[in-house]
């Protein structure tokens, strides 16, 4: 059954996009990511121009975050202090992010300019993704048991930096610059490729923040419910490139698809888990490259918008 998206100005099969809400909802269930660096190169693939992929993508992402966040509050996992400083950051990040957006836009280079983007930071993730959950598999044959796990809570220079502000449900003491820092990072990249980016931010709150586990998810969720959400308000401002009908096909499909992928996730080990997710982002990244270089069927194409 095809339908015409007014916004994208494309008709796709209705089914097809929420088959394809489906399959990021199930991958989303099954590694516990957002989904939005899977979303934006999937539609891109199916014919949705790049501005309306990523303006209509982070849709997905806030409706996923919001739902995971409601979970995570009933648990008490969420600090709601940290998530303010990252969402100060990210709220500055995003309004950059889209005025860079609408700037390459108006040069005509935005296509190109979001390809290379996935391109770059999908490979530099997958292929870091990739070697570790290589070497936890690895080590976890070798010793006959789970991989060990590095401690969260380790004091590095980020804790000796000035500004410093208590975290009472993380249990820390730290500088507010670092996490204002990663929010802005995160909302960037969440204007320019349509991510909620909490593949990035979990691993920094980690590592880098020294933030308990137990309170990582939650946190991530409630500041990229509100990145993301102001994000598709600017691009509909600034550039009209958010189609509501493409949004709500896909979240329907992927609601039903996180379930399944939910499900599913108990049945694997996390090194598993991880190692697929790594492939994912790796074929992703080089089906882009691909179409990038290749010699597309259509030479010419037309921007709305670009032409008097």
């Amino acid at each position: 059954m095809q339908i015409y998206l007014p916004i994208a100005e494309v008709s796709i099969n209705a089914f097809l996009l929420l088959g394809l809400g489906g399959v990021v909802g199930f991958l989303s269930g099954m590694f516990g990511v957002g989904g939005g660096f899977l979303i934006t190169p999937l539609l891109l693939f199916i014919g949705v121009p790049p501005g309306v992929a990523v303006a209509t993508g982070a849709n997905q992402v806030v409706a996923s975050s919001i739902s995971g966040v409601l979970v995570q509050m009933k648990r008490k996992a969420v600090d709601f202090r940290m998530g303010l400083v990252l969402l100060g950051g990210g709220f500055a990040g995003s309004f950059i992010g889209v005025q860079v957006f609408a700037w390459m836009t108006a040069l005509g280079q935005i296509d190109l300019f979001v390809q290379l983007s996935y391109v770059l930071f999908l490979g530099l993730i997958g292929g870091m993704m990739f070697m570790e959950s290589a070497r936890a598999l690895l080590r976890a044959r070798r010793a006959g048991a789970a991989a060990p796990i590095r401690r969260s809570h380790i004091h590095t220079w980020v804790h000796g930096l000035p500004l410093k502000m208590k975290f009472r449900a993380s249990g820390l003491y730290i500088s507010v610059l670092p996490p204002a820092a990663i929010g802005a990072a995160v909302g960037f990249l969440s204007a320019i490729m349509g991510v909620g980016g909490g593949f990035i931010l979990v691993p920094a709150m980690i590592y880098l923040l020294g933030m308990p586990t137990r309170v990582v998810v939650g946190t991530s969720l409630f500041q990229i419910i509100f990145v993301t959400g102001f994000t598709t308000i600017m691009h509909a401002i600034n550039s009209q490139t958010v189609d509501m009908l493409l949004a709500f096909l896909l979240i329907l499909g992927g609601v039903i698809g996180a379930q399944i992928g939910a499900r599913l996730s108990t049945r694997l080990k996390a090194e598993q888990l991880r190692i697929l997710l790594a492939i994912l982002v790796l074929t992703v990244s080089f089906k882009i490259a691909l179409d990038l270089l290749l010699q597309p069927a259509e030479l010419f194409t037309v921007t709305p918008g670009l032409l008097p």
